[in-house]
């Protein structure tokens, strides 16, 4: 122990010899002991094998000097803390990052990670808890940073108050079963994307200012509750994007001033389908936009205010053989004579001008215009042909 300190001292006051490393430090620990440094900067890449807990009490700095990834975890229960990491290296194939984890029961807490292409990496890692991290990646083109959270083959891990900002994506490739709870996206691409990623939760969470939301791909059984995504403006970027993933259930989520609240195609299979309820899509450019559409989603109890197009649909197809049931529409024209706050009338919406740029994506810039106005006017006035009817509510709310 006294040559530990000797050793910690003579590096700490020699800086014309540069930064002292970390992985000296960590060596010099015991398997299951504390590493408290002392305030100031190290030199990494540093790489933890034995367990252990690493804290910087927010005081420590890691600087990789643009070098691989700055801290690397390949031990199970170890604890990294307080950390500021920075600086990592420049390579997607080497998936430079702030922190790699390639471990089991660890905890990654209270850090702030910048300038590195990947925030944090899992790598076939389970049961980890990552929380109360602040990541951005290097000040670079948007598709050309790393993702700020990333899973790979990784289960059973809870990603909590987290805080990502001007990254890539969140991604959960082949990794099942974790928990994102109350974390906050802004300022990147896809807020979180699954791919092959079952069972996952994504609750309470805070996206913004991203290009997309929440994209699911071939990812069922997710339980996606109580986010808020809003102002994803970028025209080809949507809230909720679901493809050829069955028994996802989306409900009390706000879906605002997006230019499109939510995509989906019809399950894989009849049986498995799609649970929309009590979610609010307001000021959205179209609040629900249905591809290759077979039905068999059950949409109720949801809200539809101030949308310039609260459903769109491709093709030929249409969205009136889904479960529509006591939504609220703000543009219903019946009445509640009995005043159980269920319209006396369904709810039908039909398609007249909307049909230029619904089947011409390049029209989409002319909508809301008084040319298309004017079009639509004449349309309700004197059809040429019978409009076509895509959705029908039977007992819309109207309060």
């Amino acid at each position: 122990m006294k040559h530990y300190w000797f050793i910690l001292l003579l590096l700490v006051s020699l800086p014309l010899y540069g930064l002292p490393p970390l992985q000296l430090f960590i060596d010099l620990t015991e398997e299951n002991g504390v590493l408290k440094l002392p305030p100031g900067t190290y030199a990494g890449p540093a790489v933890i094998n034995k367990p252990m807990t690493l804290d910087g009490e927010g005081q420590v700095t890691i600087d990789s000097g643009d070098d691989g990834t700055v801290l690397t975890v390949r031990a199970d229960n170890t604890v990294v803390r307080g950390l500021h990491l920075t600086n990592s290296g420049s390579s997607h194939d080497k998936m430079d990052a702030g922190i790699l984890v390639d471990a089991d029961n660890t905890l990654i807490e209270h850090n702030t990670i910048d300038n590195s292409l990947f925030g944090i990496n899992l790598h076939q890692a389970n049961d980890n808890i990552v929380r109360d991290n602040v990541v951005a990646s290097k000040q670079r083109e948007l598709t050309l940073r790393g993702d700020g959270i990333r899973l790979w083959y990784s289960s059973g891990n809870l990603l909590e108050r987290n805080e990502l900002v001007e990254t890539r994506d969140l991604v959960f490739a082949n990794s099942p079963d974790n928990r994102i709870i109350d974390n906050r996206i802004r300022n990147s691409r896809i807020g979180m994307e699954f791919v092959f990623s079952p069972g996952n939760e994504v609750k309470g969470n805070h996206i913004s200012d991203n290009t997309s939301g929440l994209v699911v791909i071939y990812s069922d059984d997710l339980h996606i509750h109580g986010n808020r995504i809003r102002d994803l403006r970028n025209s080809t970027g949507s809230a909720l994007a679901i493809k050829e993933s069955s028994q996802v259930e989306v409900n009390d989520n706000e879906f605002a001033h997006c230019a499109i609240g939510l995509i989906v195609n019809s399950p894989i299979h009849p049986e498995n389908i799609t649970d929309l309820h009590h979610n609010q899509f307001v000021y959205n450019d179209v609040a629900m936009y249905f591809y290759g559409e077979k039905g068999g989603h059950k949409i109720h109890d949801n809200r539809f205010e101030e949308n310039h197009t609260e459903v769109m649909v491709s093709g030929v197809s249409s969205a009136l053989y889904n479960d529509w049931r006591g939504n609220y529409w703000d543009d219903y024209d019946g009445y509640d004579h009995d005043g159980d706050g269920i319209g006396d009338l369904p709810h039908e919406i039909y398609i007249f001008a909307d049909r230029i740029w619904m089947d011409r994506p390049m029209a989409r810039f002319y909508r809301g215009s008084p040319v298309l106005e004017l079009v639509d006017f004449a349309e309700r006035l004197a059809p040429f042909s019978p409009p076509k009817l895509i959705l029908r509510d039977p007992e819309p709310r109207v309060r």
